[in-house]
């Protein structure tokens, strides 16, 4: 039973230490934001690599990743929706963060989950992996079930080792993720696009 209890309380408690009060609880929203004013917004900065126009083809998305104010040596990064087939989102409502981690290929990334009237609500962490390019961002929706099993025959000598509790992934699939789609390659060509000589 204290194990159950020791279970309970840390699920309860991990979620709000690894979060740590920075990514809101709400999605913010930046009007009038879209693929043009993106370009020339990310053309004024000093544009690290995780920075760019993304886009997200599970969801039909075109995404902005720009850097987002930042406390200390933190390194945080905001996902803008810019351009839709969900017509219910807005261009320029912030759907993600992404914060670096202590491997350059890996992040920790925050996904709205919910639709509360005109934004996005209840940020879901998980972690993004880019490839040494900074061109490709996957991730996988975490699926996971509990199993309890219970043993009847424990039950006599003590009740606390009778039930346990064993989270187990469900089925293996492909990650989803983002593709870079600007700043262009070398020589003025696109990413992902076979150059002929």
């Amino acid at each position: 039973m204290a194990r159950v209890w020791l279970f309970l309380l840390l699920s309860a408690v991990v979620p709000f230490l690894t979060w740590g009060g920075t990514v809101p609880d709400k999605a913010e929203f930046f009007p009038g934001l879209d693929e043009d004013s993106m370009r020339v917004r990310l053309a004024q900065t000093d544009m690290q690599p995780m920075e760019g126009i993304w886009y997200f083809p599970d969801e039909d998305m075109t995404l902005g990743i720009e850097r987002a104010p930042s406390v200390g040596h933190d390194e945080w990064y905001r996902i803008i929706m810019l351009a839709s087939s969900d017509l219910h989102l807005l261009p320029g409502m912030v759907i993600g963060y992404l914060q670096a981690t202590a491997l350059p290929t890996k992040w920790q990334l925050w996904l709205y989950t919910e639709r509360n009237l005109l934004t996005l609500a209840k940020p879901m962490s998980t972690v993004a992996t880019t490839d040494n390019d900074c061109t490709h961002l996957t991730f996988e929706r975490p699926h996971w079930k509990v199993k309890v099993r219970v043993n009847f025959a424990r039950f006599l000598p003590s009740i606390f080792r009778a039930v346990s509790i064993t989270p187990e992934k469900v089925e293996e699939t492909l990650p989803i993720g983002f593709r870079k789609v600007f700043p262009e390659g070398g020589n003025g060509y696109p990413f992902n696009r076979i150059r002929y000589l």
